[in-house]
């Protein structure tokens, strides 16, 4: 009998599970932290702009040709895309769960090339996009001036030369997005009379200046081949690119017969401003610069959370006097606190099954073997989540709170049977632990395969629902698995050493403890002859106790039907999300009255600490002056939960204070139960 070897070497039965155990503490601290399993669909972005088109020009010259090409890419099983009045074009391409993005995004890239030669010029000269992206949020960050002392287009453009690139280096970011969209630009205002009367057009002005701002390579004075005697080379420097108002109002546009020359400044107001003006960005009322981060394929959440986290504390360290960084959304917060809670979920079922135990086996000695499995089974089973490319997640975390009290079962056999064997036939702890274990060491085997057998047909699930599952699956089977090779090889070898037979506190002891124990089994054992008095009377009438199964799998079957079905449960994530939609064509200006307000009526409630709106983006509608889109972050969990404003009751306060604003359709609505997949909870219709 092979644990016969274990309770002959009981140094060894402990080795094999403190190997488990490193195992496991080592695959640990390796695992990815996320909230759910990485199941969302690889994506892959295409984006373009057509600067000064509207809508149907770019979806008629450019996102069609694209289009055209990119449809029925390999692995593709969707594509949605966006053309919006400010000339930009936006195109997703989702593709099969399981895909390599990298390979996806190769595949894309060629299509798009043979697109390219068809689109305008403009586009091409601005240049196509194409990046895997995944669209799970990871942070949002803003940039403000408290008491406006710099305005928007320094913020943005500070964000763009000093923040952006510095962002964009943290490990599992894979994409960021900042609001507005104000890179400076040196605007040519141009007069239509002053080039009516030189004879002018916009686009000879446009060429002009195209060919004099230029970066030459001048060349070399001196180089080989050359006169002898030549000492020195003389590399020849010319002005390049122009970067002032005045080198552009000097630009010639035309020289007449006469050799007089007519300058821009001439049909021109020439300024430095922004490159475009088609977007704002608001943190709690003040302008300010939005930076959204979205995380990489299969990176860890919480730890890119915490390198944007030391990111921010050195750029704010470098922060010119009159600017403040925030870390207005942190995705780690809301993942850190779920894992918290379903941890504090695992130590209660673990002290639940510890005291269960201890009161049904009434031995502590007994009781602690048993409760040694639970550690071993349960670390152990992290270095089969970090050979499987599994993290740790509510539904793996969750599948081990369940296992607590399935993977005692095997070494609760394992004692009870011995301690049996002591008690009745007088054994020594060594004889009746060789016993027991010829007596239970199939049905443990059998015990284990039926309870893997149970879970593991859920990992053969397929699409997403499967993928969810599956972690959830497998790590009760592992833990199972580890379970019954503790009971057959550590818990024997501990029966034999630290088991005795205990007369006290079954017979005779006047303690506490033994008064509690005796009553305790006279309960235990009037249940279990009214038990056994059940199963007789259903032996006799089996007609009572086939109707009795029949209306109970009837009454679950009703309840099912009436049950209300859904993929996840909405969460409070510590944020929602709100679109206003305007008229089509409706002026910045008013987009910005109706954002104004809606941003009184957010700060005023209770529960929400920082909220930011971005008139002329949404990721909805598509960008367009009519549209805006923002997040109203919550307070802290800790600081709202207990007054009862978790985010059902602050959304529908959101709702009812937001429906009064006739000038706009807004809408108040939580993130997606799984960051990624949507941009609501709730329906997505393609």
């Amino acid at each position: 009998m092979s644990s016969r070897f274990f309770i002959d070497r009981p140094i060894f039965a402990s080795v094999v599970s403190l190997l488990i155990v490193i195992a496991g503490a080592v695959a640990y601290v390796q695992l990815p932290v996320a909230q759910y399993p990485d199941i969302t669909p690889p994506v892959i972005w295409v984006e373009a702009s057509y600067p000064g088109a509207s809508a149907q020009v770019v979806a008629d010259t450019v996102a069609s040709p694209i289009e055209q090409e990119v449809n029925g890419v390999e692995g593709m099983l969707y594509m949605s895309s966006t053309s919006s009045s400010d000339g930009s074009y936006g195109l997703t391409i989702t593709f099969e769960v399981g895909t390599d993005p990298d390979m996806a995004s190769v595949l894309v890239q060629n299509r798009v090339n043979v697109a390219l030669p068809r689109l305008p010029d403009d586009v091409r000269r601005q240049g196509v996009t194409t990046r895997k992206q995944s669209t799970g949020l990871i942070a949002v960050v803003g940039l403000v001036s408290p008491g406006n002392r710099y305005d928007d287009l320094f913020l943005a453009n500070y964000v763009t030369l000093n923040i952006r690139d510095e962002l964009a280096r943290i490990k599992g970011v894979g994409g960021l997005e900042t609001f507005p969209a104000k890179e400076y630009g040196m605007r040519l205002w141009l007069d239509p009379e002053r080039l009516k009367a030189r004879n002018l057009t916009t686009t000879e002005v446009l060429d002009a200046i195209r060919e004099q701002n230029v970066q030459v390579a001048a060349g070399v004075i001196g180089q080989p081949p050359a006169p002898t005697g030549q000492d020195f080379e003389y590399t020849v420097t010319t002005l390049g690119r122009l970067v002032g108002e005045e080198q552009f109002e000097d630009i010639v546009v035309k020289t007449g017969e006469d050799g007089r020359l007519t300058r821009v400044k001439d049909v021109a107001r020439v300024e430095l401003g922004a490159r475009r003006y088609d977007s704002l960005s608001f943190q709690d009322g003040v302008p300010s610069s939005t930076i959204i981060l979205y995380q990489s394929p299969g990176a860890n959440a919480v730890e890119v959370a915490r390198g944007v986290r030391q990111a921010l504390e050195r750029i704010g360290a470098a922060l010119p006097e009159g600017l403040e960084l925030t870390m207005i959304y942190d995705v780690s917060d809301f993942v850190e606190a779920s894992i918290e809670e379903v941890q504090w979920t695992l130590g209660e079922a673990f002290v639940l099954v510890f005291l269960v135990v201890l009161v049904f086996l009434q031995s502590l000695r007994a009781t602690i073997i048993p409760a040694v499995t639970i550690p071993v089974s349960l670390i152990g089973t992290c270095a089969f989540l970090l050979a499987f490319g599994f993290s740790i997640n509510t539904l793996t975390l969750f599948g081990l709170v369940l296992a607590i009290g399935i993977v005692v079962d095997d070494a609760i056999v394992v004692v009870e049977n011995v301690e049996r064997n002591m008690r009745q036939h007088g054994l020594s702890a060594r004889d009746a632990t060789l016993r027991a274990m010829r007596e239970v060491f199939g049905p443990v085997v059998a015990i284990t395969l039926v309870v893997m057998a149970v879970f593991l047909p859920t990992a053969a699930l397929g699409g997403i629902s499967g993928m969810l599952y599956r972690q959830f699956a497998i790590t009760l089977a592992v833990s199972t698995f580890l379970s019954a090779v503790n009971a057959l090889t550590l818990s024997p070898a501990l029966c034999a050493a630290f088991l005795h037979v205990q007369g006290a506190a079954r017979e005779g002891g006047e303690g506490w403890l033994a008064r509690f124990a005796r009553r305790f089994d006279e309960a235990f054992d009037r249940a279990t002859e009214l038990y056994l008095h059940a199963v007789g009377v259903l032996l006799r009438r089996r007609a009572l106790a086939l109707g009795a199964f029949a209306a109970l799998v009837a009454a679950t079957w009703l309840v099912v039907r009436i049950v209300p079905t859904g993929f996840l449960p909405m969460d409070d994530q510590g944020y929602i999300v709100v679109d206003v939609q305007l008229p089509d064509g409706a002026s910045q200006e008013r987009t910005a009255a109706v954002v104004a307000r809606v941003d009184q009526v957010l700060r005023s409630i209770d529960g929400i600490s920082i909220v930011t709106l971005l008139p002329g983006f949404s990721p909805i509608n598509g960008n367009a002056s009519s549209n805006a889109f923002g997040f109203a972050c919550f307070a802290h969990w800790s600081e709202r939960i207990a007054r009862g404003r978790d985010v059902f009751a602050i959304i529908a306060e959101v709702r009812e204070k937001l429906a009064p604003i006739q000038e706009a359709q807004v809408l108040a609505f939580p993130p997606p139960a799984i960051d990624g997949l949507g941009q609501t909870a709730g329906f997505e219709l393609l």
